[in-house]
């Protein structure tokens, strides 16, 4: 009997927490480090992933991700023996995508090549702005000149280039960003990952906007402007918007977050790393100990997951549909219910159907690109009691 993971498939994620420094907008579990011990560190990733691998014996991986903190940091022989502890652990298809995270400074970028060699064939780059000013504003190290060189040399190294950029920054107008992504989709780029900035809690943005010293972000109606020509002139180069934030030519979409957006089990093995695994037919959420010192000392000792909590099929439900709706393509509707036990109320899809916001496709439910900009509205409405 098939499990609801195999409708999405497997995959690994593997978390590097180490940065050379802390940008002011980043939530992440990223810490800065004047020196690490890379053998000791890629031991302790080999020992995570031989427990992972006894409890899940013979599945197929589709995806691999490097994410971070700054996983260009690694050194390419730690990411070959993760790579390879991998393939001796679990079969693989032969497509399998392989993505590491890079930040585009000339010191990273020497090590594309190793990167390569070792089995990565899809980067995902942190350019996050073309204008150096900005650059400086977001805390980036590189500049605009470095951020081209390292995505040349990315492109001669990997089948698959992706980078991300960052809009309604301070001070940015609508005609900046238009020439921005412009200049950006005209680069022989894959895919783009195109994120507004969100001002999060425990942040030194965050801590900034407190204090009122955060000016110059646009008001929520220039933002929606963004985000409206956003997929304009993505949809006009032929990039397809197919994650409310994620933009890829035909055949370029990530794998790999795909795997998360359809619901699927990855391990996730790292400082702070979370994972879905089903076993026994049970679907549990993991989380490993969030500080280095912390999670390395349990992965060298047995276990590092600090939680493992078995989930209900209501839960796995919602999941499901928090994740599939930021997809174009929608939730399947019959597995839903199969996982919660009963449908979502026909009379809240009626209502958000008759306000524009969802629409239906035989089976599929899926968010038209007005209910994208009001998504947390949308899920909140399906969810309620």
């Amino acid at each position: 009997m098939s499990e609801d993971w195999q409708n999405a498939g497997f995959g690994i994620y593997v978390h590097w927490p180490f940065c050379q420094s802390k940008c002011p907008y980043c939530d992440f579990n990223s810490h800065v480090a004047q020196y690490v011990d890379q053998k000791r560190w890629a031991l302790a990733y080999v020992r995570e992933l031989e427990r992972y691998a006894a409890l899940t014996p013979g599945r197929v991986v589709q995806s691999i991700f490097f994410g971070g903190g700054t996983p260009s940091l690694m050194e390419p022989e730690t990411v070959d023996a993760v790579i390879s502890t991998i393939r001796r652990l679990w079969p693989q298809g032969n497509d399998v995508e392989i993505t590491l995270e890079a930040n585009p400074g000339s010191v990273e970028a020497e090590r594309f090549n190793g990167y390569s060699l070792a089995g990565v064939n899809r980067v995902s780059m942190g350019f996050q702005a073309l204008d150096d000013r900005d650059l400086a504003k977001l805390g980036r190290l590189h500049t605009v000149k470095e951020a081209m060189r390292a995505f040349d040399i990315a492109r001669a190294h990997f089948d698959g280039v992706s980078f991300d950029l960052i809009y309604a920054r301070q001070d940015q107008t609508l005609k900046g960003w238009e020439t921005e992504l412009t200049q950006a989709l005209g680069l022989a780029v894959d895919h783009l990952s195109l994120y507004q900035l969100t001002v999060e809690d425990g942040t030194a943005f965050g801590d900034r906007y407190k204090r009122g010293k955060l000016r110059g972000l646009p008001d929520p109606d220039l933002a929606a402007d963004m985000y409206e020509l956003t997929q304009s002139l993505c949809e006009a180069h032929g990039f397809e918007c197919y994650e409310v934030s994620n933009h890829a030519r035909e055949g370029a979409r990530s794998r790999h977050n795909s795997l998360y957006w359809r619901y699927g089990d990855y391990v996730g093995v790292g400082p702070g790393a979370h994972g879905r695994v089903t076993l026994n037919g049970s679907k549990f959420a993991t989380e490993a100990f969030r500080t280095p010192g912390e999670w390395i000392k349990y992965a060298e000792n047995g276990s590092a997951d600090s939680v493992c909590d078995q989930l209900s099929g209501p839960e796995q439900a919602q999941e499901y549909l928090l994740m599939g709706l930021r997809l174009r393509e929608g939730v399947d509707l019959s597995r839903f219910e199969a996982l919660n036990g009963y449908p979502l109320k026909g009379s809240k899809i009626k209502e958000l159907r008759d306000l524009g916001l969802i629409e239906k496709a035989g089976d599929q439910l899926l968010v038209t690109s007005q209910g994208r900009m009001l998504l947390n509205a949308v899920l909140d409405a399906l969810l309620a009691e």
